[in-house]
């Protein structure tokens, strides 16, 4: 019964608490050039190896509280480009999910994700947003690239694994190429059983299954172009495959944060 009053109750509080910030005037505001995600690159590269993440030495790296700062004091609306606009709020994405962890939540029960993905905001350009609604409202809706969703992170062994460098404007189409490349050929994030052409794919797959129809016309055939097997890659894309989805793994990517971290 209690699962099943918060199965009713949560879509309902998505909808209320739904708050995508348009504008932007911060406190102390820098310049869209005065801004960079140097601090952000210097700690993936100094904590996070092959997807697992050190979040006790990231709650401790001065970095990371100067990054955060900066998030909230530029306006993004003002970066030069939609490629910067769009490695600007997948690295704050990638630094809020961080950040919830090292504050103590997590998304590996029902209840935490609701408390980890809505009730948490963080702050970015002098307004506040939540996960969710930067996934949903903003990253998906206003850039419409499929790849999106094989570079954010939400700190949990089936998602695709953080990058040790932060996204950048110059780099971004290569970057994302090789987040969703390395995402698709990762045996422990989708398999390919090629006897009885069954494809397993990661949850992802299923929750925004639209957004990869939409650029590719099938499921199978999006999976496909980035697939390193040539056969394999040909029968997705003749969808010769049927298509199973695989249970999502909650647990965290790395160490867990101290108890005694500070927020």
């Amino acid at each position: 019964m209690k699962m099943l009053i918060a199965l009713i109750i949560i879509p309902v509080l998505l909808v209320g608490c739904t708050t995508i910030p348009r504008s932007f005037a911060p406190k102390h505001q820098i310049t869209a050039e005065a801004f960079s995600h140097h601090s952000l690159d210097a700690i993936l590269h100094k904590h996070v190896t092959d997807g697992f993440v050190q979040y006790p030495a990231i709650a401790r790296d001065s970095n990371f509280t100067q990054y955060l700062k900066q998030l909230d004091r530029v306006a993004p609306t003002q970066l030069p480009t939609p490629n910067d606009r769009l490695a600007f709020w997948i690295n704050a994405y990638n630094a809020f999910a961080i950040k919830g962890i090292v504050d103590g939540y997590s998304p590996s029960t029902f209840i935490g994700r609701y408390q980890y993905f809505i009730n948490q905001r963080y702050s970015v350009g002098g307004e506040t947003i939540n996960l969710y609604d930067l996934e949903r409202g903003l990253l998906i809706p206003d850039f419409r690239e499929p790849r999106i969703h094989f570079a954010i992170v939400c700190a949990s062994q089936s998602c695709p694994k953080l990058r040790s460098q932060a996204f950048t404007g110059e780099q971004l189409d290569q970057q994302l190429t090789d987040s969703a490349r390395q995402f698709i050929n990762d045996p422990t994030k989708n398999r390919f059983d090629h006897h009885n052409k069954i494809a397993y794919l990661s949850k992802i797959f299923d929750w925004f299954m639209e957004d990869f129809v939409n650029h590719s016309g099938s499921l199978t055939a999006y999976v496909a172009q980035y697939i390193d097997n040539p056969t394999l890659a040909h029968g997705l894309q003749t969808n010769t495959y049927d298509v199973q989805f695989l249970e999502y793994d909650w647990h965290l990517n790395g160490v867990a944060p101290d108890s005694n971290s500070p927020p």
